[in-house]
């Protein structure tokens, strides 16, 4: 085989590798985009909105805690709050990302 007929031989099938590379990509670049905009991006919203939540949290706000404890907010401090429940009224000390909703309606929220 001459170098001519050579060079033709690979560059026709180095055509062949490259649509078959991309053939290959296509559908990893389409999962990752499916991941990012149903599954990521949508958790990083939650996040944000429940970061804002345990922000703005004030004494005397009803919430919920991520292990299902009802109380109200007692003291709140940097990283924690504490929380009034029961008839008896005692008091619990829970790290402020425990904190799951607040059930205490406020004028500004909707």
């Amino acid at each position: 085989m001459n170098l001519s007929a050579y060079i033709a031989v690979l560059s026709g099938s180095g055509q062949a590798s490259t649509a078959s590379l991309a053939a290959t990509f296509i559908p990893l670049i389409l999962i990752i985009v499916f991941f990012y905009f149903f599954i990521i991006r949508p958790q990083k919203k939650q996040d944000k909105k429940d970061a804002q939540m345990r922000d703005n949290l004030e004494i005397g706000d009803e919430v919920v805690t991520n292990g299902g404890i009802v109380g109200i907010v007692f003291q709140i401090k940097e990283d924690t709050v504490v929380i009034e429940t029961g008839g008896d009224r005692s008091k619990i000390r829970v790290k402020k990302w425990a904190i799951a909703k607040n059930e205490t309606v406020h004028d500004g929220d909707n």
